[in-house]
């Protein structure tokens, strides 16, 4: 069995605790990298390569919106440490991704320890319409593609009709140029971070029954695109052990 992959701190904003649905302006950069960004993507880059089937979704319609993506998160690349040459993202591990040798989410995949998953409005709802989800919480990117909001949250307890109504009346009113954010709080006996879940099989463990070993969070961060007016869903996941936690209450 191969060591966890693990953080040991968690960035400072993310250890208040916030109800539901916690909403606030992303004031800072929305692409984060942090120290376990060498071994994230070591498991994000094996799983491309062996199961891109369960990692990898996009309609056709969504192409748009999935360049447009891409082109929007290389753009913040040099802040982060990255380098360029030619069609070449030097990563920070040493890696070396040829951009054009992949999808656009494949290649935001193999380039940044973030998840993504693309929202398109459809009728009165917004639906899934393409991701790169590598570090599923509980949930599988074969059940969710092509499904609107309150399909997704199925079987979320927390998600009643109001919550929906909410969250739908959130993506809404994303803007361009004013990205959103919030955090979830899970503990898990398992510290793998690549962990699809049937939601005919939802987990009983919660962030109330702080009962496992280690802390699972995702910085989830909402962005409009200006062109395609996609929404995205930008998940940045954290794992650490509980002795590492900080306390939370």
């Amino acid at each position: 069995m191969s060591a966890p992959i693990l953080q040991t701190h968690l960035p400072k904003d993310m250890c208040a605790p916030r109800a539901l649905p916690g909403i606030l302006p992303e004031r800072g950069p929305w692409l984060h990298i942090d120290e376990a960004y060498g071994g994230q993507m070591a498991r994000r880059r094996a799983l491309l390569d062996k199961a891109p089937a369960h990692v990898l979704y996009q309609e056709a319609a969504a192409a748009p919106a999935a360049h447009e993506l891409l082109e929007h998160a290389l753009r913040a690349l040099p802040d982060l440490g990255f380098e360029a040459s030619g069609d070449d993202v030097i990563c920070p591990d040493g890696a070396r991704v040829t951009v054009g040798a992949f999808s656009p989410l494949e290649a935001l995949g193999r380039i940044l320890q973030n998840d993504f998953v693309i929202m398109e409005k459809r009728g009165d709802e917004h639906v899934l319409t393409g991701a790169v989800l590598c570090f599923p919480a509980s949930w599988s990117l074969n059940e969710k593609a092509g499904r609107p909001l309150t399909d997704i949250h199925i079987p979320v307890g927390e998600y009643t009709d109001d919550m929906a109504r909410r969250v739908q009346r959130l993506f809404d009113g994303v803007q361009v140029g004013r990205p959103l954010w919030r955090f979830n709080r899970l503990w898990y006996d398992d510290p793998e971070l690549h962990q699809p879940r049937s939601e005919t099989e939802p987990r009983r463990v919660g962030s109330k029954q702080p009962t496992g070993p280690y802390y699972r969070t995702e910085r989830q961060t909402l962005l409009r695109l200006p062109t395609s007016q996609a929404v995205i869903f930008a998940i940045h996941t954290y794992v650490l052990a509980r002795a590492d936690v900080p306390e939370l209450d």
